[in-house]
């Protein structure tokens, strides 16, 4: 009789320890998506025309909210090296960006957690359409810093032969 009490308790046991785990990956997955959202929601404060440099010299940058705010279109005018549309957008829990570069292909960056007490958004490289392979130069990395509502840092992060090539560090002070 012992035992199957032992056998009833442990089964229990186990019940609960399933529920609480549920419980946490549900709030987890919950914490994710609001911070995704919180993020996209910060990104959207960038709607507006920019001016920055860099060390390959001065960037002009445009934001605009479209498809009816669901998606954040980003114009990058590098002078002589033209310009790169990138869009950013919720994909459920997750907020990603497309990056259409002059190189030819367009790599898929997925945001890790924003912090809002830094005002931090690092996006890492998920994928890429039209990369020759693996080794091929594409942009794999990139870090936001907002400053203020004028100004932010765009750090833009180059991969080749897997590895980091360089960076492509943007000072942005917002025109309008």
């Amino acid at each position: 009789m012992n035992r199957n009490r032992s056998k009833i308790v442990l089964g229990f046991v186990l019940a609960v320890a399933c529920l609480v785990s549920a419980a946490v990956a549900a709030a987890s997955d919950s914490k994710d998506q609001s911070n995704a959202a919180l993020a996209f929601d910060k990104l959207k404060t960038l709607v507006g025309q920019w001016e920055g440099t860099t060390d390959r010299g001065k960037v002009t940058t445009t934001y605009e909210l479209v498809a009816g705010g669901s998606a954040l279109l980003e114009r990058v005018n590098m002078g002589d090296h033209g310009e790169m549309p990138t869009v950013y957008h919720l994909d459920g829990n997750r907020l990603v960006l497309t990056h259409y570069c002059t190189a030819g292909n367009q790599p898929t960056l997925q945001a890790e957690r924003f912090d809002p007490a830094s005002n931090e958004l690092r996006f890492r490289f998920v994928s890429a359409t039209n990369l020759a392979n693996a080794n091929a130069g594409h942009m794999h990395d990139a870090v936001f810093k907002l400053v203020g509502p004028d100004q932010f840092t765009a750090d833009w992060t180059w991969q080749e032969n897997g590895k980091e090539a360089f960076h492509v560090v943007v000072q942005n002070h917002r025109v309008r």
